[in-house]
């Protein structure tokens, strides 16, 4: 018997989709900018946005029911409204056309994986079985 139930596997594999989408969204930043491909410039990229996935996943709503589009919502805004302020200290300056940008890209990651495993949930409760 398995100590981990359905609930917490779909609570690790939501919170490692949203990981993979703040990484993604750094690596296709970084590579559509030429920047170097190195690991630790990766991490240097990702991390302000990844402070901000902590703080979302923090919130009860999140945990609660993490693939929902309302955790998806919430996942969103502190993503990349944390991180977005997070970049801006860090570089002292936040450009609009990139903080439209990753917010965009950040909400076609985060949201774009819940909206799949939605559809699939509901393709699969239709089948025969």
């Amino acid at each position: 018997m398995s100590i981990a139930g359905p609930s917490s596997r779909i609570t690790l594999l939501a919170a490692a989709a949203d990981a993979v989408a703040v990484v993604v969204f750094a690596a296709v930043g970084r590579l559509s900018h030429g920047e170097a491909d190195d690991l630790l410039g990766l991490v240097g990229t990702a991390a302000p946005f990844g402070v901000g996935l902590v703080a979302a996943w923090a919130t009860p709503l999140v945990r609660r029911d993490p693939a929902a589009w309302r955790a998806g919502a919430v996942v969103l805004v502190c993503t990349a409204g944390i991180g977005l302020l997070l970049r801006a200290g860090f570089t002292g300056r936040l450009p609009l056309s990139f903080a439209v940008i990753a917010t965009l890209s950040l909400a076609v990651l985060l949201l774009g994986w819940r909206g799949l495993a939605a559809l699939v949930s509901k393709t699969a409760h239709r089948a025969p079985r």
